[in-house]
């Protein structure tokens, strides 16, 4: 079994064409609606954003698992921590 299909989303969140950073205001919002340990899957543009909204989501306490270059845009995973 290969490990991408261990990383199946639970929801996704379509954000080309969206600024920073409300991109990453966006995903942050759609995290913590999700189940702790839900995995969102997010696409992103190139510059700015995958630059950026990674970094922040890390900050924020989120885990980001996968970072995929899909030619046009980012795909990107990331996981809402389960909390103790």
């Amino acid at each position: 079994m290969s490990l991408s299909s261990l990383l199946t989303p639970d929801a996704q969140l379509d954000l080309r064409g969206t600024p920073c950073p409300i991109n990453f205001v966006r995903t942050k919002l759609c995290l913590e609606k999700m189940s702790p340990g839900g995995l969102l899957e997010v696409w992103l543009d190139s510059g700015e954003p995958i630059e950026q909204v990674p970094d922040s989501l890390t900050m924020a306490g989120y885990q980001v698992e996968q970072i995929t270059d899909c030619i046009s845009y980012f795909s990107l995973l990331v996981r809402r921590p389960v909390t103790a």
